[in-house]
């Protein structure tokens, strides 16, 4: 999707930049109607100033709406870890949000505190953690986020209002550029990491084998059956730590409570580490799998549990491989016929 319309549901999170300096001892927060604390600075001459914010709102977005908003942004939970910092994990682009009109603006939510804001805001806004996932997300909060404490932090910096024609033409610009910027970075992310895992092997004592793709796999009880191909369905037992040793997912917990998940292998459902490595494996294996971050979750890392630049390490155990079930027919053309004309004879008989 070009635009961001729900941009916290793809990546919980934002960068301001800057933006924390000017806050401090820059006053209480203000309190809209909905119940967002906030507090607004505008650009004055390279110095930011607080802006008041009427009760009703910002009367000047309505020349806004239809427009779309390049911004900064940094997510931060209650426990002011950040879980989303723009800048940082968009390579320095922006994120692009179109301006709805006034009476779709989610009160209380996300749409409310974007409206708010004008060419050259910088902006901190505070949440309620259970309103905003109801509200913006229509998803009940995440346990980590309720652990964090009951509020979650969004620092703003406005960087320009656009056409959707001004903006199609700096995303098609942006994202040339940024793949750019993405493939040297990982790159070189690449051997650092290679570096950082054969430390770890060592340390550790593994007996690993290095795929092309820069995945490290040990196979700690080998299995007797096939290997998967691209497009069969696996089923796959883990448990997926940090290379300090901290769990952060497991199948042995809930959604899956000890059954394997399952997926296509191969067609990009599972981080690209994944496809590269379950297909090293025979059925009934398993295995350690030692996941580069370019391969993993790269800079963005994932949530609160898997920073940026990640190496990751899967203790896996393939279950079982099966043909993906076949795929039903499409209409045959004779069908289409068919429908067609019990279309023309619904059509003539509704208007006698």
């Amino acid at each position: 999707m070009l635009f961001q319309r729900n941009f916290l549901s793809l990546a919980l999170a934002a960068g301001v930049l800057g933006l924390a300096s000017c806050n401090k001892g820059a006053g209480d927060f203000g309190k809209t109607k909905s119940g967002i604390e906030y507090k607004v600075f505008k650009n004055e001459g390279g110095k930011y100033d607080s802006r008041d914010i009427n009760a009703d709102g910002d009367a000047t977005y309505k020349d806004r709406i239809g427009k779309i908003m390049a911004l900064h942004v940094e997510y931060r939970t209650g426990k002011d870890s950040v879980l989303f910092n723009s800048r940082k994990q968009q390579m320095g682009f922006p994120v692009r949000v179109p301006l709805d009109t006034v009476r779709k603006v989610q009160r209380g939510g996300l749409e409310e505190a974007i409206s708010l804001l004008q060419p050259g805001d910088s902006a901190v806004f505070r949440f309620n953690v259970d309103t905003i996932f109801a509200k913006s997300f229509r998803q009940p909060v995440p346990p980590f986020m309720q652990k964090a404490g009951k509020t979650m932090t969004m620092f703003v910096k406005v960087d320009k209002i656009q056409t959707r024609d001004e903006a199609m033409a700096d995303v098609q610009k942006m994202q040339g550029e940024q793949q750019k910027k993405m493939e040297a970075y990982a790159e070189q992310q690449l051997k650092k990491d290679d570096v950082v895992l054969q430390d770890y092997i060592k340390k550790n004592n593994l007996k690993a084998q290095k795929d092309a793709s820069g995945v490290y796999y040990v196979v700690t009880q080998p299995g007797s059956g096939v290997k998967p191909k691209q497009g069969q369905i696996v089923s796959v037992k883990y448990k997926g730590t940090l290379l300090d040793g901290k769990v952060f997912d497991t199948s042995e917990k809930a959604p899956n409570n000890g059954k394997p998940i399952e997926f296509p292998i191969g067609v990009g459902q599972v981080i690209p580490g994944w496809d590269k490595a379950i297909p090293l494996l025979n059925k009934g294996s398993k295995a350690t799998i030692l996941i580069p971050s370019s391969l993993a979750y790269g800079q963005r890392g994932a949530g609160a549990d898997i920073p940026a630049d990640a190496v990751l390490r899967f203790d896996v155990e393939l279950v079982d491989v099966k043909n993906a079930p076949p795929q039903p027919a499409g209409p045959s053309q004779a069908d289409i016929q068919r429908q067609i004309e019990q279309m023309q004879q619904q059509q003539q008989q509704q208007g006698r």
